[in-house]
């Protein structure tokens, strides 16, 4: 038995062993073989198996029986290695992975098991060569690990490179270690260097070893010698740690010192170490080699700081610099040295024990003070949270609260330290904060804000600190008040900028005027861009450019539709005037605006030796002429259209003129008017008229009748260019001519109307309330002619609209005309346009509205600014919200937080809130006619007030919010509002967890969709922000939905749904239709396109689009449109998918062949404008096609993949897209196509498994392709291409069909659907496929 036990010590232990996966076989059979050379059965692995010994037949008897007979020692031999070989090959196969013991299981030779391995995983590889010798060479040591243990990883790889039979002297890999030392051994390293002879690698590593002792023996004693100084420590006052034994158990947390003897006379009396009293310093409680004051003792280091879990045997430190012990004790301070708590003040303590074992606390200048006792501090952050801190010691003595930042994180609260701010988190949630004062990060709590007169020492008077008491105030000003003896003689020869003054006082440096004017025509032209982007002139232009010359100040004005048509007006202009006066332009100056952003100018300037100036950057100063012309001729221009009382969108003509008389105007420097000097003659003033007055244009020969007028009325606009004619808007049609025949009424201004008038009008216009009958808006008598025009809101002035509002509170009293006028106004920007505006009261009600909701909900509490913290800023947004029709339903204002200024980490975490896809909505849509489900809208006012915040921010006070007396304060917000980072988040989580509380569950594939079953009637929401779609079979689940939300928010019900994300939603017998008409509409009248012939498909085929190589063409107006046509596409047209898809390619660059494409596909929608997307209900399944076009144009080197699905009667998600990898052929490019449908498929099936209504089990969607090299493929179990992006996808397609999700059908291309979303098709196909997806014109 004894031998049998030594023998199980001696052999190893294979339990341990990993099992052989391939990667570790050399390792692996080193250590099974010498395992089986400790038990004598390596043979059965090295040697040949025997023979089995043969039988042989010899004569037993008399009798002729025969009997076996073998030869003994051969028969032992064999039965002893089957014997042997069954227990080596039960080992291979225990310690082989589940792979490997499968392949070998049915293998019975062990020989033979190894011998495969051996020839499998361990023969000679040069590639296994060049990875060992890569490792060695990569390896470096580092600082950050033991030096010993980087030398064993490194003895290991030498190792291997051996094993791999290459050789490797040992002076080699000792000089090879020496380089790979880390940095902070490089003096080591130098001496190593210059040894004179070589060191064998045992013996440097023996050198190493030792090295490495001594220097982590000097970092300890450099630590000990740094704590002593800067540490506060808390030693327990009970029997001294130098005198305590060592015994089992919890291990003694100080060092046993050195002492003379170590045993004590048995019979000798225990002394009370209380009353005995040292000899070197005459106090109790210790002996005399105890003593810190001996004189062999004052060289000693302090003692070692330990953190233990035993709070008795503890030694804990407060790493806090003396230099910053300034009395504070209502302050805490997060000490990162700390390992406890510290509290100076007991009044703090929620818990209280007193201290029982006498704990004293040791300074960082050698005093020690008591430590009183401990307990439980409750600290109430200005985030509103407490922070409770447990096992606080209290000591009286120290002079700061201390909070161990250690502790703290164990906790799990995070600690951010950033820009003289701390910030703690805990799993993502905003805690608290501090701020660094005195070099200290102090944690702001409530109790400091209580305690902020507190007394200042050790202040030292310089120029800096009266330069802050005094406000910042200039340098110059303090050496006057020196000099008046009112403060005190400071020395200011070292007086530094100081920053602050730097960033809050910065002003631009002040510009010089012109010194000299050019002394030449076109010797320099002042050049810069206007616009007048919310209005458009009537003509549809929104900027205009000028050109000054410098020395005659004539100037030229173009006007235009978009700022990428200022280069052309430049040549326009410099070929004009070069022309004109024989002569060049030398130099051109302007800002640097985006106008003359391309290269374009460049070469030009380039080309013609002109030189191109530009003002420096956010200097439009450097440009004054250029810009103080555009002031003077805006200044005109308002001018002329306020006194003709003409319409905004007349500007362009009033620009214009307003140039033209400028130009004969003389300038204040010189006495000549620049027409003059421009063309070398005085102008003749005598034809000029006044701007807006009446004229009466006589009609041409043809027009005019022998009875009746000779003359229309009109109003002159201005002077024609290059003829001698006036400009007149005619009071008919409005339409514009010239003539040069007409008589002039200068005093008569038909557009014009006096106050008094229109204030008479409205006094006549009868009063709404119950005791007079209102009348209808035909009883109400304009004049005619003002009740003709377009666009005259300016004739009524703001005190009209204010004077009407107040009389009339039915907007149904209004005539058309006046209310178009509404309609045609452009939204405020600012809180200061909304209530001067003539719509004021109705924004002055809407920012009612909007505070009362804010207030109802408790948004914010009016507090003083905490210290170290900053507000953020707030807007007003105010918006019209329109009916599909385009009149007005409601005046809107959302005050908006200005969130730009927030930081991650400070003010804001997570940001992330989902919202319901387009998809979605389509498929609920569907679902509710094929179910006939009634479908209702709900909208929630001020849904991110509703959102809890949990970080802590300020903000300023609105504009329009008044609170009389608190004028000072700010808002601390305590729930979102809108422009807050994290308010979308915030919004969704308080609704989630709402909605969740009544019963509903959430969808796994949408976010936003909830559903619940009441009885047998179901009930599903789909949420989008604010705006939300309530669909059930019975009307009485949806009062009951709706009355839950409106008792948890603020909800607004808007009955059956007429609008939903500005579309159109009609209810039919069928089902339900998806219409954006009036946004076509809108569209085309937007870009000029309305009155166009329309044409039968979205895209030429026939056409070849280009990536434009040369300067675009109206980059800014095409982008534009292409942004419009995507929200349309997306929504209801997949029609015109394709069309913008390959449109959208050529936004950065177009050219005018990609202008005459996208010009086409504005002409099919004008002709298909009424078309609307219908779900009938039939059929209820759904099916879905897929189709790609495989690189379609010689400049393309991508595929075209395109999807759609359907479900009842009409499309419900679809997709047409550039594929993101290169397909070789045509079958892969279905393939990739294929993939990315199955994506979709597997999304809509889930969606609409968690859907009640959709019934279970889920059937596998159909997937139509055109393609059966594409579905052999995909149906075949092994894919044996060379593409592994394929082999990729032919995995996930495999899965898809395997687990049930699709099913793969063959369908001709004449009958795909999806074959319109992938390339231009005729007219028939287009017309088929579109009533495919359930497409339909209305009516």
């Amino acid at each position: 038995m004894a031998s049998s036990s030594a023998l199980s010590k001696l052999i190893p232990d294979l339990s341990k062993l990993d099992a052989l996966d391939g990667s570790n076989y050399r390792r692996w059979s080193q250590r099974i073989l010498i395992f089986f050379e400790q038990l004598d059965l390596d043979y059965v692995l090295l040697n040949e198996p025997p023979v089995a010994p043969p039988t042989v037949a010899v004569p037993a008897d008399n009798q002729g029986q025969t009997v076996a007979a073998t030869d003994a020692l051969a028969a032992a031999t064999f039965a002893k290695y089957e014997k042997d070989n069954k227990t080596i090959r039960g080992h291979l196969l225990s310690h082989m992975s589940n792979k490997l013991f499968d392949m070998y299981l049915k293998e019975r030779s062990a020989k033979a098991i190894w011998d495969s391995l051996d020839t499998k995983y361990g023969t000679d590889d040069a590639g296994i060569k060049k990875y060992v010798v890569g490792e060695w060479l990569k390896f470096q040591m580092t600082d950050d690990k033991p030096i010993m243990d980087q030398v064993h990883d490194y003895e290991n790889l030498v190792s291997d490179i051996i094993a791999e039979g290459m050789q490797m002297c040992e002076v080699l890999q000792a000089n090879v270690l020496i380089e790979k030392l880390p940095k902070s051994w490089s003096d080591y390293r130098n001496s190593l260097k210059h040894k004179k002879r070589d060191i064998p690698l045992q013996e440097l590593i023996g050198h190493m070893k030792i090295e490495e002792a001594n220097r982590l023996k000097d970092k300890v004693s450099n630590n000990f010698s740094h704590l002593s100084f800067k540490s506060n420590i808390v030693e327990s006052g009970g029997a001294s740690g130098f005198k305590r034994p060592f015994k089992k158990g919890p291990p003694i947390k100080r060092p046993k010192p050195q002492q003379t003897t170590n045993f004590k006379k048995p019979n000798k009396a225990k002394h009370d170490m209380k009353t005995m009293k040292c000899y070197v310093c005459g106090q109790a409680g210790h002996k005399a080699y105890q003593c810190q004051h001996r004189l062999d003792r004052q060289n000693e280091t302090r003692p070692h700081m330990h953190v233990a879990e035993d709070m008795d045997d503890e030694v804990i430190a407060a790493v806090v610099s003396e230099v910053n012990f300034v009395e504070k004790n209502t302050e805490w301070v997060v000490d990162t040295g700390a390992s406890r708590h510290f509290c100076a003040k007991k009044e703090l303590f929620t818990e209280f024990e007193d201290a029982k074992n006498g704990e004293r606390v040791y300074m960082g200048n050698s005093s020690s003070s008591q430590v009183m006792g401990k307990g439980k501090v409750l600290l109430k952050l200005t985030s509103g949270k407490t922070l409770a801190l447990n096992n606080v010691l209290y000591v009286p003595a120290l002079r700061r609260n201390l909070i161990s930042g250690g502790l703290l994180n164990k906790a799990g609260i995070k600690l951010v330290f950033e820009a003289d701010k701390l910030v703690l988190s805990r799993n993502g949630d905003y805690v608290g904060k501090g701020f660094l004062s005195e070099g200290l990060f102090v944690i702001e709590t409530q109790l400091n804000e209580n305690n902020k007169a507190t007394t200042s020492a050790y202040i030292v008077e310089s120029v800096d600190m009266w330069h802050a008491r005094l406000g910042h105030v200039n340098i110059q000003s303090l050496k006057k008040m020196m000099n008046m003896n009112i403060l005190p003689k400071l020395d200011i020869t070292n007086y530094n900028k100081c920053e602050v003054c730097v960033e809050a006082k910065h002003a631009k440096p002040t510009f010089k005027s012109v010194s000299k004017r050019k002394t030449e025509l076109l010797e320099l032209i002042h050049t810069d861009l206007a616009d007048f982007r919310n209005t458009e002139s009537k003509g549809g232009k929104h900027y205009y450019i000028t050109f000054v010359d410098d020395f005659s100040r004539y100037t030229k004005v173009y006007l235009l539709r978009t700022k990428d048509e200022a280069e052309n007006f430049f040549l326009i202009y410099k070929t004009e005037v070069e022309n004109q006066l024989d002569r060049r332009i030398k130099r051109v100056r302007s800002d640097r605006g985006g106008e003359y952003g391309s290269n374009f100018l460049k070469e030009v300037c380039e080309t013609n030796g002109i030189i191109h100036e530009t003002s420096a950057p956010y200097f439009p100063q450097q440009n004054g002429i250029a810009e103080r012309k555009n002031r003077t001729l805006k200044e005109m221009m308002n001018s002329l259209l306020m006194s003709s009382g003409l319409s905004d969108n007349m500007w362009g003509e009033a620009i214009l003129s307003a140039n033209h008389i400028l130009n004969r105007v003389p300038h204040k420097k010189i006495d000549s008017t620049p027409y003059e000097l421009w063309k070398g003659y005085a102008p003749n003033l005598q034809y000029l008229k006044v701007w807006g007055c009446l004229a009466k244009v006589g009609l041409p020969d043809f027009k005019k009748s022998t009875i009746g007028p000779k003359t229309v009325d009109a109003v002159f606009i201005g002077y024609a260019s290059n003829s001698a004619a006036y400009r007149f808007m005619t009071l008919q049609d409005f339409s514009i001519c010239e003539s040069r025949d007409a008589v002039f009424f200068e005093d008569i201004f038909p557009l014009k109307k006096p106050r008094l008038n229109v204030e008479t009008q409205i006094e006549s216009l009868p009063s709404t309330s119950s005791s007079v009958p209102a009348r209808s808006s035909q009883e109400i008598k304009f004049e005619p002619r003002r009740s003709k025009r377009q666009r005259v809101e300016t004739s009524f002035g703001p005190d009209f609209i204010t004077s009407f509002i107040s009389e009339i509170n039915d907007l149904d009293t209004l005539s058309d005309h006046i209310a178009q006028a509404y309609l045609l106004d452009e939204d405020p920007k600012t809180y200061e346009e909304a209530i001067r505006s003539i719509d004021a009261s109705f924004w002055k009600s809407a920012i009612k509205d909007e505070l009362e909701s804010i207030m109802s909900n408790h948004t914010w509490e009016l507090v003083d600014l905490p210290r170290g913290f900053k507000t953020i800023n707030s807007k007003w947004v105010f918006r019209k919200k329109l009916r599909p029709d385009g009149s007005i339903q409601k005046y809107k204002a959302r005050l908006v937080v200005k969130g730009f200024t927030q930081r991650f980490g400070q003010d804001f975490f997570d940001t992330y809130s989902p919202v319901t896809k387009i998809s979605t909505i389509r498929a609920l849509f569907a679902l509710a006619s094929i179910h006939k489900l009634q479908v209702h809208q709900m909208d929630v006012k001020t849904a991110f007030l509703n959102g809890d915040l949990d970080e802590e921010i300020y903000m300023e006070q609105p504009l329009g919010f008044e609170a009389p007396g608190m004028e000072g304060k700010v808002c601390r917000l305590k729930k979102s509002l809108y422009g807050l980072k994290q308010a979308p988040k915030q919004w969704y989580e308080k609704f989630h967890k709402t909605i969740l509380s009544f019963g509903f569950v959430v969808n796994g594939s949408d976010a936003c969709v909830y559903s619940r079953m009441f009885g047998t009637d179901c009930v599903i929401i789909s949420l989008y922000v604010d705006d939300m779609l309530i669909f059930s079979t019975n009307i009485e689940s949806i009062n009951k939905t709706k009355s839950f939300l409106s008792t948890k928010f603020e909800m607004t019900d808007l009955g059956e749904v007429d609008v939903i994300l500005g579309v159109k939603v009609i209810k039919s017998v069928k089902g339900f239709s998806l219409s954006q008409a009036h946004y076509i509409e809108k569209v085309l009248k937007k870009f000029d396109s309305f009155d166009v012939v329309p044409v039968r498909t979205p895209y030429d085929s026939s056409i070849h689009l280009f990536k434009n190589e040369g300067s675009s063409v109206s980059q800014m107006e095409y982008a534009k449109i292409i942004g419009s046509l995507m929200f349309l596409m997306n929504y209801t047209r997949p029609d015109i998918a394709y069309a913008v898809s390959r449109l959208s390619r050529y936004t950065h660059n177009p050219s005018n062949e990609h202008w005459v494409a996208l010009r086409r596909l504005l002409k099919y929608l004008k002709g298909t404008m009424d078309w609307r997307l219908e779900f009938v209900g039939f059929p209820a399944t759904l099916e879905g096609y897929c189709d790609a076009n495989w690189v379609s144009d010689s400049d393309e080197v991508s595929s075209t993949s395109g999807y759609v699905f359907t479900l009842g009667g009409a499309a419900i998600s679809w997709k047409s897209s550039k594929q993101t990898c290169i397909a070789r052929s045509t079958m892969e490019s279905e393939f990739i196509a294929l993939d990315l449908a199955g994506q979709e498929a597997e999304w809509l099936r889930s969606l609409l498994a968690d859907i009640p209504l959709w019934g279970s089990p889920t059937p596998p969607v159909s997937l139509l392709c055109d393609s059966q090299a594409a579905i052999c493929v995909a149906k075949s179990q092994v894919y044996n291409g060379k593409k592994r992006h394929i082999r990729i996808r032919h995995e996930s397609v495999r899965h898809l069909i395997r687990n049930g999700v699709l099913s793969l059908e063959y369908v001709k291309s004449e009958r795909n659907l999806a074959d319109p979303l992938t390339k231009g098709l005729s007219r028939k196909l287009v017309l088929d496929s579109s009533r495919g997806m359930g497409l339909k014109p209305i009516g």
